[in-house]
């Protein structure tokens, strides 16, 4: 079959209609409002990222006269001006639903972010002494002239432009620049007439826990309106015609060249510092900007009209972060989830001993995520534990992981961990916490060549006294303890011999000169796992051909790559029955009359990111469920080193399966996907009973964690229950 460019959705819109579905969430006000705002601030930083790298990417294609089409068949001026028109258009509902609702309702609950105007005298006064004792000396006011050029802005940063009137014999108006400091939280709180302990954080993302004023209302006024309200004492002597508030994103993808002798290491570290100063491929202004200051920008910053997003509220919505979590707002909120302990009837045993007798499985957020950090934990203290291998991507700050491994390495075990210095926006993080295992004595590898190094797996060796044993674990998602309360994944903790050997041949073909390995069990990308998820679909279009009955079904983050989405039109044109939860970019069409008509496609947006890889084939009634951190994207496949799993053990398949499953019986929460790339909320028939996936995996996992207990005679109190 030979595809057309009609039978592929573009990709970056198809990225964009996610923040849509994304804001149908904030805009749904069945949702708790608290949640809402999670979900509007969420859309905010999903365009910052999306303008970095994609947007950004579009743009290089274009100024490069690049004029290959996409799969969809748009030049790159066509993709950058659908973009464009797509992206304007989400902001303006973004800030329509965030001005008209959320910040209203917010208010009417008792958590006001207010302007200065609104304040009286004495809060006023209180924050002009905030102001000259915490902010004033750590501002510096930049005026641009012609002995003085516009200075370079980093990216993602907030800053005050102001329009200067002309001074003596000069009588053109003149810019100024004043950056408002990352290192000081951009909401200020304000309660009675006295300004509360204000909490620093390097990104404004904390909050003093400090007790509500009067009546439960927090009230809180913005950085940068405390500043613009003090600009004379800045520019004092000056007239100040206007101001507003700006904010740059650049480009921010990492030219990796090695040449000239530097360590991989040495690379990074320069292009993320590159990356700040890189290329502007969106400036974000307020709506009330003049135009004269307005047309100084865009001259001094070189950009567009179609580059300027004219912003009618507050500018990066990630400000509104901290609020979701403020105390004595539990109303406001999704009940708290309590995860379910898969090691219920365990508790009081080895957790060495358990694998010993049997594989464990994992489904988070629903299951704990405490197996997971006490394997590693336990590795660390263990003195029978003679080595730990590990890879990471991401993880949280103040990791208990890399404390442990830290603690294990310093205790003279073996570890070897290979970091991912490139996993996007968390370079600078990954490479702290690298250098303090090196220092503690790890061997760090920082990631293979050409390739960035996306599989999750942990190795442990253990002297018994059978001789050495080995404990892996496998996930879909990485080992950051915060993010598995809200995303979605599976993990498989084992000590089976096949994938044990497995781990082995991964790290020794990682850390040494070895060829890629064979696996017994596991599939490898970029050298094994694209030719098997080929041969998998091929397989059952061939059995559909021969009158067998064939199924595919599969869930992941993203599907792009264009083989994978070939063989699936050629597998549904024999008559399998394909269905896919997609949650974000899908460049397939499902549904097109003698193409894809037996492929459905839903994306579910809830309260936990749909994050897990799952795949499933039916085989002819043999079924096959595979596990991986990889998505069927082109990047997953050929430029990554993933790994891919099976699910062997019957129960666990049982357990796969049905969560696998249940994501198509979502009439809540799933939106179906059109052929011309629309969604829409899945129908409910009147007499059906509302079915929302992610509430029903949670009290399955309660469920079974319950029988486990009552099973293994474990006394547990109600609470544990709940």
């Amino acid at each position: 079959m030979t595809l057309d460019t009609s039978l592929f959705l573009n990709r970056e819109l198809s990225w964009l209609a996610f923040d849509e579905r994304v804001l149908e969430e904030a805009a749904d006000a069945s949702n708790p409002l608290l949640e809402r705002v999670k979900f509007a601030a969420i859309v905010g930083s999903n365009l910052d990222e999306f303008f970095m790298v994609r947007v950004a990417a579009v743009m290089r294609a274009v100024e490069e006269e690049d004029a290959a089409t996409d799969p969809a068949g748009l030049t790159p001026p066509e993709e950058l001006s659908a973009i464009r028109h797509r992206s304007h258009r989400l902001v303006a509902s973004l800030y329509e639903i965030v001005n008209d609702e959320l910040m209203p309702a917010l208010r009417a609950a008792g958590i006001r972010v207010l302007p200065m105007a609104e304040l009286d005298d004495a809060r006023r006064a209180s924050l002009g002494k905030f102001f000259r004792d915490a902010v004033l000396p750590v501002l510096t006011p930049l005026a641009i002239d012609v002995s003085r050029p516009f200075p370079r802005l980093s990216s993602m940063t907030l800053n005050l432009a102001l329009l200067l009137d002309g001074a003596g014999s000069d009588p053109e108006r003149r810019l100024a620049i004043v950056q408002v400091p990352s290192m000081l939280t951009r909401l200020v709180e304000v309660a009675g007439g006295d300004l509360l302990p204000q909490a620093h954080s390097a990104k404004g993302d904390g909050l003093p826990a400090v007790a509500p004023s009067a009546k439960g209302v927090r009230t809180f006024v913005l950085l940068e309106d405390v500043i613009r309200a003090h600009l004379g004492l800045l520019f004092p002597g000056q007239t100040i015609l206007g101001s507003t508030v700006m904010r740059l994103a650049r480009d921010a993808e990492l030219e990796l060249d090695d040449e000239g002798g530097r360590t991989h290491l040495e690379v990074v570290e320069r292009e993320v510092r590159r990356r700040r100063l890189s290329d502007v491929v969106r400036l974000e202004v307020e709506a009330s900007a003049s135009e004269d200051l307005l047309a100084l920008l865009r001259e001094q910053l070189d950009v567009t009209e179609e580059e300027v997003y004219t912003i009618p509220g507050l500018l990066d919505l990630r400000v509104l972060l901290p609020l979701t979590d403020l105390p004595g707002f539990d109303e406001l909120r999704d009940p708290p989830l309590q995860p379910a302990s898969v090691l219920a009837a365990d508790e009081q045993r080895d957790l060495f001993e358990v694998l010993d007798e049997r594989d464990v499985l994992l489904h988070h957020p629903y299951d704990s995520y405490d197996p997971v950090i006490a394997l590693i934990v336990r590795a660390a203290d263990d003195p029978d534990v003679l080595a730990i291998k590990q890879t990471l991507y991401r993880t949280s700050v103040g990791s208990p992981i890399i404390a442990a491994l830290q603690r294990a390495a310093e205790g003279n075990k073996q570890v070897t961990v290979l970091v991912e210095l490139t996993a996007r926006f968390d370079e600078e993080r990954n490479i702290q916490w690298a250098r303090a295992l090196e220092q503690a004595g790890a061997h760090v590898i920082y990631g293979v060549r050409r390739y960035k190094t996306h599989a999750k797996i942990c190795l442990v060796v253990r002297r018994t006294p059978q001789g050495l044993r080995r404990y892996v674990h496998l996930g879909t998602g990485n080992y950051n303890e915060r993010t598995a309360r809200v995303y979605t994944d599976f993990a498989l903790m084992t000590s089976s011999l096949p994938m044990a050997e497995d781990a082995t041949a991964f790290f020794s073909a990682l850390t040494g000169y070895s060829d890629a390995p064979r696996f017994k069990k596991l599939v490898m990308a970029p050298t094994q796992l694209r030719p098997r998820f080929l041969k998998l679909i091929e397989r059952e279009r061939r059995r559909a051909e021969a009158g067998q009955p064939a199924e595919i079904v599969a869930k992941m983050n993203s599907l792009v790559d264009e083989d994978i989405v070939e063989a699936l039109y050629k597998a549904s044109q024999a008559g399998v029955e394909i269905r896919l939860n997609v949650r974000g970019i899908c460049t397939l069409r499902p549904g097109v009359p003698d193409v894809s008509e037996t492929i459905e496609v839903v994306s579910i947006v809830d309260r936990f990111l749909e994050h897990s890889r799952v795949y499933y084939f039916r085989n002819g009634g043999d079924e096959q469920i595979y596990l991986a951190s990889a998505d069927w994207m082109s990047r997953n496949l050929d430029k990554r080193v993933e790994l891919m799993f099976p699910v062997e053990n019957p129960a666990h398949k049982a357990t796969v399966l049905y969560a696998l499953r249940a994501m198509f019986r979502d009439n809540v929460r799933a939106r179906l996907l059109h052929a011309d790339g629309t969604y829409e909320r899945k129908p409910r028939a009147a007499d059906e009973q509302p079915f929302r996936v992610q509430h029903h995996l949670q009290e399955e996992a309660r469920r079974r964690s319950t029988l486990a207990r009552e099973r293994a005679g474990v006394t547990f109190t109600p609470e544990q229950a709940e």
